[in-house]
């Protein structure tokens, strides 16, 4: 046996070899240990120790990749731009800093980038994306056409590609098109990459139940004057029925159609009309053009008429203008509905089911009066035209029936939004107004309590209106009732508080009202541009309330019983609102308190934008279409969405 001179065989010094190398690993692990345990007893005596340098990691969620160069790269984070520089990833062969650098497929794209010390260490991009036309959406989630309903991330962000760079979210989804492409990560929305905008051709309207009494079916019959096909059942196996003109199909909650997402009826050719059986309207029995698109919910179906914009005008102008207007008067009515109904397709007032609007007063009353041949003249005369600010935004076009000889304007409405509608202004509706171009400034002279009272006790015959009905009105409530008053401001109150107020220890505050003592008087204390009334006040021995806007003040003094009566005599019902919050209040009292009230007012609707009586005038007195518009919407213009 091989021996060395200490007697240890061969395997005997490879043992000793190992243990002496433990025994070194241990000693050095013991002086490391050791060295840090000084430096923790060096740092507690001496707070200005330099700490090892630990680094700040951060990362940045589904931002913006906009550019990258050899230095960093530049992200689009919370509507901010913002460059950070590659970090330093070691050194090469030379001696020179080795920089990251990521894929070039990270440009333009949604990414999580990683920072360390300020420095862009990682850049994950997110490169699984699907494009579709979106159905519907919210805060959960989106419906997309073919894919449908996938979840939202809670950390997604929305970003819009075209013009300049912007935020945006869910909201601004383009209901029945596929302008935007969606960036998935493990099954969830984690970026909406709105990259199109391009000319809308179809609006999707809400079709509410009988009589406008809900926004809900419960059991649906259809039928069509041409052949129509069912389409339904999950994407990956759609079915398609087909049923003859004038066959009647009923759709119930748990029948078998409502397999997949939606169902769509589609008529064989372009002209067909789809009409809804159980469905009253002033004209009957409801046909529309189109399509029609089914979805279940909770609470019941949903219908939804896909149609092109401009055939939707058909149904919506005669339901909102008289048809025998002029036709000048006719084209103003389109254009403004038209540019209405636009904005709503750009934000939809449904997206939880992918509808832009209903088909109520609440938006524009559609379908509920026959197409006619002057008003589809109008809407064809005026093609794709709609009104637009000096600024490139979609004006708000507002209207109302009539006018006292004066408008006024958006501020009536207390939004933050109002006091940006400088187009929209309180202007005189008479032909030396309209000849000059302005007023001298009448709407806000109007302001003045007195003023205001000369004005409407008067009739003025160069106003447009001055033969209308509605241009001058009384309103006489022989005997006042309290509790009626009291659950009327109630109602108000509920519906916003910060617009009912009551006076205590020297100022005004939302507090909800419990009773209501005999009141003292009722007066207006505030009027906006034009003369509306702006803020009301009513006065009992121990109490003061204050009631904003005209809508509030039209309901309040609105007793649901007196007729109101118009200028030719007649009298008319108005059950809910007053014509209008341009009036005077003449209190009668007895032993102090008021018993009876009149109002002397004007004009029918809130006063702001287009009145349509005004207008009508104005075309019967040669103006034409375009003139009409610009002089109520001040400083817009009017282009063709379509060119």
């Amino acid at each position: 046996m091989n021996r060395d001179k200490w007697g240890l065989s061969k395997s005997q010094r490879m043992q000793l070899k190992v243990f002496i190398c433990f025994l070194g690993m241990l000693l050095l692990l013991i002086l490391l240990l050791g060295k840090l345990l000084l430096l923790l007893l060096h740092m507690r005596d001496d707070e200005d120790f330099p700490l090892p340098p630990i680094p700040i990691l951060r990362i940045l969620t589904n931002v913006w990749v906009m550019e990258m160069d050899g230095e960093g790269l530049t992200v689009f984070q919370d509507g901010e731009r913002e460059y950070y520089p590659w970090a330093v990833m070691g050194t090469d062969e030379e001696g020179h800093e080795r920089l990251y650098q990521p894929e070039p497929s990270a440009r333009e794209q949604v990414a999580d980038v990683i920072l360390r010390d300020g420095r862009v260490s990682g850049v994950v991009p997110k490169l699984e994306k699907i494009n579709g036309k979106i159905l519907s959406a919210d805060d959960s989630g989106v419906e997309v056409e073919g894919y449908g309903r996938l979840p939202l991330a809670k950390d997604y962000k929305g970003y819009r590609l075209y013009d300049s760079l912007e935020m945006c979210t869910v909201r601004d989804l383009r209901f029945g098109y596929n302008f935007t492409d969606l960036c998935m990560e493990n099954g969830e929305i984690c970026g909406v990459l709105m990259a199109k905008e391009e000319a809308m051709e179809y609006i999707r309207v809400l079709i509410q139940a009988s009589d406008y009494e809900s926004s809900f079916h419960t059991r649906p019959v259809f039928t069509c004057d041409v052949g129509y096909t069912v389409i339904y059942g999950p994407y990956d196996d759609l079915k398609k029925e087909s049923y003859s003109a004038g066959e009647e199909l009923a759709f119930d909650m748990d029948g078998e159609y409502f397999e997949g997402e939606r169902v769509r009826i589609v008529p064989d050719v372009l002209t067909g009309k789809i009409s809804l059986v159980n469905c009253h309207r002033s004209q009957g029995t409801p046909a529309y053009r189109g399509q029609m698109e089914l979805l279940r919910t909770e609470k019941g179906i949903v219908v939804i008429n896909e149609v092109l914009l401009e055939e939707y005008l058909y149904s919506v102008v005669p339901s909102e203008m008289p048809s025998k207007y002029p036709s000048e008067a006719l084209k103003t009515q389109a254009i403004c509905a038209r540019t209405y109904a636009y904005g709503h397709m750009e934000q939809a007032g449904f997206p939880q089911y992918g509808a832009h609007v209903d088909d109520s007063t609440t938006y524009q009353v559609y379908n509920n009066i026959l197409e006619q041949e002057s008003t589809t003249t109008a809407s064809k005369d005026t093609y794709g035209q709609l009104l637009y600010t000096d600024s490139g935004d979609l004006a708000g076009t507002f209207y109302y029936s009539t006018s006292c000889g004066v408008g006024s304007d958006s501020n009536v409405w207390k939004t933050k939004i109002a006091p940006t509608l400088t187009y929209l202004k309180a202007k005189a509706l008479s032909a030396p107004a309209m000849e000059k171009g302005n007023d001298g400034g009448l709407g806000e002279k109007l302001k003045d309590e007195d003023a205001f009272s000369d004005y409407i006790r008067t009739v003025r015959e160069d106003d447009f209106e001055s033969e209308e009905g509605w241009y001058r009105w009384q309103y006489r409530v022989e005997e006042l009732d309290t509790e009626h008053l009291l659950t009327v401001l109630r109602r108000r109150y509920d519906a916003n508080s910060q617009l009912i107020l009551t006076w205590i220890d020297g100022e005004y505050v939302s507090e909800e009202i419990q009773s209501l003592d005999e009141i003292k008087d009722i007066y207006v204390e505030s009027r906006g541009s034009g003369g509306v009334a702006d803020e009301l006040v009513i006065e009992t021995a121990t109490q003061k309330i204050k009631v904003i806007t005209e809508h509030n003040i039209r309901y309040v003094l609105n007793d649901g019983s007196t007729k109101v009566e118009r200028q030719d005599g007649s009298k008319v019902s108005c059950p809910s609102l007053l014509p209008s919050a341009f009036f005077i209040i003449e209190t009668g009292k007895e032993k102090g308190n008021v018993v009876r009230y009149a109002l002397i007012g004007g004009g029918y609707g809130h006063g702001v934008g287009m009145s349509q009586n005004g207008a009508r005038a104005m075309a019967q007195a040669g103006y034409k279409a375009q003139e009409i518009l610009l002089y109520f919407y001040e400083d817009c213009v009017i282009k063709n969405i379509y060119e």
